[in-house]
């Protein structure tokens, strides 16, 4: 087994002046004379770690030219953005296309399948973001490796399975319209995207992604607009299906989304490994990620709701919805009212209830954990999903001593259907196995590091650990360990000069 470490924080500055250290390997074994150990920098040079990680890059790549196996390796992404709807309500992530790369901000929607982006020229593509992020338009033609899909290749025939499609100038276009209005049109390209692959450091693969040339509705805005959409769908199209099929990354991906205002976590291509996860199947033959819901408790009573409310109708409408790009939560339309009377009658008297037609709000002066009941969501399959009051009540504001606290779930006009979005996934490892067909979670602290299962190049599953992608990765390498690294290292060629 092997463990990679990474760490969430801020970039430290390592300096190395363990003079000591060569002192002592040299005195301690006799090398002969032909056998020399140069320094890559000057004692007492202050060494910054990009330049370490970029000579350790370096190093990887030649590795990786030598090796003749494949190997699937967890993928990281950094996440930022947050749940609450009055800071951000949305969690992005960024990725690096073409050559040279160039990064582009994107938000993370398990509910669609296409990675996106906005190119040059775009019709009302927003030019700056609320978020203080660039807004970059990917140039088809500033990348040497980019190239157009075009109408006869198999790859488009695919695409207009999911959009409305159509050709111009042999380019394979797509249309995508969004449940709140907005729309995305284009036309597909292929290009080379950069990885950060747990262990090994940055790798590359061949993907096809959208370039957009028109946005309309809310992805018009410059409130919290980002580059484009990453859609972690199951088509052939997604991402994390295009780098399965190659052996680039495994067939599954996990995020662990934290819920402070801060906001943050973790987005891997991968399975997360914890000993407390829990596992539900996928609904088969579906565009999303539909799970089978039975029942509802509240404070361990379960709620009389038909379950038929949360299964798919005979014409595949309604259902129960995993979507990570949804801000809050929908119950089916006749589950809600049950819900929320369950909850009201179970909150302590000294939450003060608000008059207000379109929300059920309270006023508190204390613990919300304290006045509100746990909730939990029964699964086929045995898995529950347990909701602490965070994760179904969303803070309004707060007054002195007191808070406004809402219950966060809604419904969808005239239709039965259940949505869970990032109000209740978060602080939550989400897992998506693709190959198994499942999904699988367990609570979990986000800004902690995660164990992540990956495939070796020998076919072997290992685990390794990487910590929040959120941050920047930092290390700390101490005096000591130096001493301890020389001198294993010394201690291995001293062996085989002998044996020699």
């Amino acid at each position: 087994m092997s463990v990679v470490s990474f760490h969430s924080g801020n970039p430290v500055t390592s300096t190395l002046i363990c003079t000591v250290v060569f002192v002592l390997s040299l005195t301690a074994f006799a090398f002969p004379s032909t056998l020399v150990l140069e320094r890559a920098f000057p004692v007492n040079h202050r060494i910054e770690l990009s330049q370490l990680r970029n000579l350790d890059s370096l190093r990887h790549r030649r590795i990786l030219q030598q090796q003749q196996s494949s190997s699937s390796g967890a993928v990281d992404f950094p996440v930022k953005g947050n749940y609450d709807p009055s800071v951000v309500g949305l969690y992005y992530t960024k990725v690096q296309l073409g050559s040279p790369p160039k990064e582009y901000y994107v938000q993370i929607d398990t509910g669609s399948d296409v990675l996106w982006v906005a190119c040059t020229p775009c019709d009302g593509c927003p030019t700056s973001s609320s978020l203080q992020i660039p807004m970059e338009f990917y140039d088809p033609s500033s990348s040497s490796t980019s190239s157009a899909i075009s109408c006869s290749d198999k790859r488009c025939y695919q695409a207009a399975q999911l959009s409305d499609s159509g050709c111009s100038n042999n380019r394979c276009g797509y249309q995508f319209h969004y449940g709140d209005g907005s729309g995305s049109s284009g036309y597909y390209v292929s290009d080379v995207m950069h990885l950060d692959t747990v262990g090994v450091g940055l790798t590359s693969a061949n993907v096809v992604f959208g370039c957009t040339t028109s946005q309309t509705g809310l992805l018009t805005k410059s409130d919290r607009a980002v580059n484009g959409i990453f859609g972690f769908g199951q088509s052939g199209l997604s991402v994390i299906s295009q780098l399965s099929a190659q052996g680039t990354a495994p067939d599954a991906f996990s995020h662990c989304l934290i819920g402070g205002d801060n906001g943050g976590g973790i987005l891997v291509i991968g399975q997360i490994v914890e000993p407390h996860m829990v596992y539900t199947p996928i609904v088969q033959s579906q565009p999303h990620y539909n799970v089978n819901l039975e029942s509802i408790s509240v404070n361990g009573q379960t709620l009389s709701i038909d379950p038929s409310l949360f299964a798919l109708s005979d014409d595949d409408h309604g259902g129960t919805i995993i979507d990570s790009g949804t801000t809050l939560a929908y119950l089916a339309k006749d589950a809600l009212k049950p819900f929320v009377d369950a909850i009201s009658q179970s909150v302590s008297q000294s939450a003060q209830p608000l008059i207000n037609k379109e929300e059920k709000c309270y006023i508190i002066t204390s613990s919300v954990s304290d006045l509100f009941p746990p909730v939990s969501f029964h699964f086929a399959g045995g898995a529950s999903m347990h909701l602490k009051p965070q994760d179904y009540l969303i803070r309004r504001s707060s007054m002195s001593a007191a808070e406004v606290w809402c219950i966060g779930f809604g419904s969808m006009p005239n239709q039965q259907i259940t949505i869970l979005g990032d109000l209740v996934l978060k602080d939550k490892i989400i897992v998506y196995d693709l190959g198994g067909q499942r999904i699988g979670w367990s609570d979990y602290d986000c800004s902690s590091s995660v164990n992540v299962s990956v495939t070796s190049s020998g076919g072997r599953s290992e685990v390794v650990n990487a910590g929040q992608v959120g941050g920047t990765t930092s290390l700390q390498i101490t005096c000591y360990e130096l001493i301890i690294r020389i001198f294993i290292l010394a201690s291995i060629i001293h062996l085989a000069v002998i044996r020699s």
